[in-house]
């Protein structure tokens, strides 16, 4: 027996609150994503119910924040208050945390074969700082002025200046404080990964023999890693600006209600360079272990071996590396040199070809497979259909040419939505109906499932399918109410389906909590293997134990995707099956 296994029984608070088991840490990650992602969605709502029906009254919420709805009216500069922070939360404190740092503890070192984490202790320290960072972003809503109003991006001079906007205030000065202590977090979860994917591997794990999950997660530690520095250092920045008089983001010549400002020789161009520095990588620290979280799932329930293994990786390297140099794609109408918004726009087009060999290599391996058309795999082909529909709309704002036009519109929005809200979404709820069986001991009911799915991919094209042509058409982002704008006028329309469409969403959601709620104390028992998959966590008990595995250390003698190759009944081999029971294919 292992010194891993070789530990004393822990009582409540040191197995469920503060564990250093990078199960129980990757469950409180997801956990604590979904309590942020009902802040996240609320807000959205409550930014729908605006637009649909401009000027309804929320006479409850006026009770809660009564200078932001004054006698239940949302008032116009709160509005970016609630775009800025549902911004904020779905993408650094939902996504992030569910697909990233939820997944990613709980399943790099069950899927490479090691007892834990490289380093439990941080691992859980990274848990403990996120949780501040939460309640951090959380306050801000509650202190003079408001929750921060300078959009997700934090763009200067609404950042920089204190009485620019309500939110400008102590809300902006938490947001930036939040910010750092999730980066710190994020920081302290990446160094794990990588250094647990390097050193701790099974024996016969070869880089070769590593899901693709491991791959994901291993190169979205490494983007995040090198891209993480320079927003920390342009979030000291800023509030050097704010609070020590300095002028590294606000230009000369500024006036704030008559009034001028005093700072000068900054420039708001360096907070956009270093914020999308992060920005856009951050784009594929995302998307890219939804991207491992499916391949993974349509191999196991198409019954097929994934198509292009080895190619695959050398694309997502590929895309990892192009991700960190095309940052100013995002700043076309910047006014920055052509030539240079030239490097960017071919930088940018090349990511499709990776891209799009990716996507294939997903349709090849469902081809002529047998495919189980449970809720895992209905959700990761919702993936694989939002990933290509959302790509599409991507080479439209590469193209410099194109994003002039469409920039800072509702085809922006409709765009991001797909690729950061769609693929990350679906990838996530594709992930907990297959692993959830493995971290719970019990199935999520299937019937409930498929009605979560539909609803949601029906609800999910109907809000941002139709954003789309509504930015064709003109209509800029972040406007509080178009009926105030004739040319706008026509769209209202498109936006009480929008709305409709959400509530749709909301309902699809309201019954996966449920499912959820019911499955943990009443769903079906789950074997140790129940999918018939071949990857080693289905070696380890359901739920696993401290320490993984139940008895020796596995030993791998095979790729992780040795399905539909071997005659009989069984039409897979596990990685820990050896050339004596299943030829070896790779």
């Amino acid at each position: 027996m292992s010194n891993h296994e070789q530990h004393a029984p822990l009582g409540f608070w040191r197995k469920y609150v503060f564990s250093l088991d990078h199960k129980v840490i990757g469950l409180q990650y997801i956990g604590m994503a979904v309590v942020m992602a009902l802040l996240g969605s609320g807000l959205a709502m409550i930014m729908r119910i605006q637009l649909a029906w401009p000027g309804a009254k929320l006479s409850w919420l006026g009770k809660l924040f009564p200078n932001a709805f004054p006698e239940g009216l949302l008032a116009p500069e709160h509005y970016l208050s609630i775009i800025t922070m549902h911004g904020t939360v779905m993408v650094f404190f939902v996504i992030s945390l569910a697909l990233v740092s939820g997944f990613g503890n709980y399943l790099i070192p069950i899927q490479i074969g090691a007892r834990d984490m490289a380093y439990p202790f941080l691992n859980a320290l990274s848990f403990w700082v996120m949780v501040p960072a939460c309640l951090v972003m959380i306050a801000s809503f509650f202190v003079e002025g408001g929750a921060a109003a300078s959009g997700w991006t934090a763009y200067p001079p609404l950042s920089a200046l204190k009485n620019a906007v309500p939110g400008s205030q102590w809300g902006q000065t938490l947001w930036l404080l939040a910010m750092a202590l999730f980066i710190v977090s994020f920081t302290m979860g990446g160094l794990n990964y990588v250094t647990t994917v390097l050193n701790l591997r099974a024996k016969g794990m070869s880089l070769m023999r590593m899901p693709l999950t491991i791959w994901t997660m291993f190169i979205a530690a490494i983007i995040g890693l090198v891209s993480f520095p320079p927003l920390t250092a342009a979030a000291i920045m800023l509030l050097f600006d704010r609070h020590g008089g300095t002028s590294f983001f606000v230009p000369a010549g500024l006036s704030i209600a008559g009034k001028p400002v005093m700072h000068d020789g900054g420039t708001p161009l360096l907070w956009q360079h270093l914020f999308w520095f992060l920005g856009h990588p951050e784009v594929y620290v995302l998307i890219l272990p939804g991207l491992g979280i499916t391949f993974e799932i349509l191999a196991t329930h198409a019954r097929k071996t994934v198509f292009g293994y080895k190619m695959i990786v050398w694309c997502l390297i590929v895309i990892a590396v192009l991700g960190c140099v095309v940052w100013g794609h995002h700043m076309f109408v910047s006014g920055m040199n052509p030539w240079l918004g030239e490097f960017f726009t071919i930088g940018t087009l090349i990511i499709t070809i990776p891209s799009a060999i990716i996507g294939l290599c997903m349709l090849a391996t469902l081809y002529g497979g047998s495919l189980r058309l449970n809720a895992a795999l209905l959700f990761a082909l919702g993936t694989l259909a939002l990933f290509g529909t959302g790509g599409f709309g991507g080479v439209f704002l590469g193209n410099a040419t194109s994003d002039i036009f469409l920039h800072d519109s509702y085809f922006v929005v409709g765009h991001f939505h797909f690729m950061i809200g769609g693929v990350t979404l679906f990838a996530t709820l594709a992930g907990l109906y297959h692993w959830f069986p493995k971290m719970f001991g019990r199935h999520l009911n299937e019937g409930l499932g498929k009605i979560h799915f539909w609803l949601s991919i029906l609800g999910f094209y109907g809000m941002f399918l139709t954003m789309h042509f509504v930015g064709i058409n003109g209509a800029p982002r972040r406007y509080y109410d178009f009926k105030a704008y004739k040319m706008l006028e026509g769209l209202q329309t498109y936006h009480l389906c929008i709305t409709i469409s959400a509530f749709t969403f909301a309902v699809a959601s309201i019954i996966f909590l449920l499912n959820v709620t019911w499955s943990l104390w009443r769903g079906k028992k789950a074997e140790r293997n129940p999918w018939d998959a071949t990857t080693l966590e289905w070696v380890a008990p359901s739920p696993p134990p401290h320490g993984n595995w139940d008895g020796p250390d596995p030993v791998v003698h095979r790729w992780p995707y040795d399905l539909s190759t071997h005659a009989g009944a069984k039409d897979f081999a596990m990685q820990t099956e050896g050339p004596d029971k299943a030829p070896v294919t790779s």
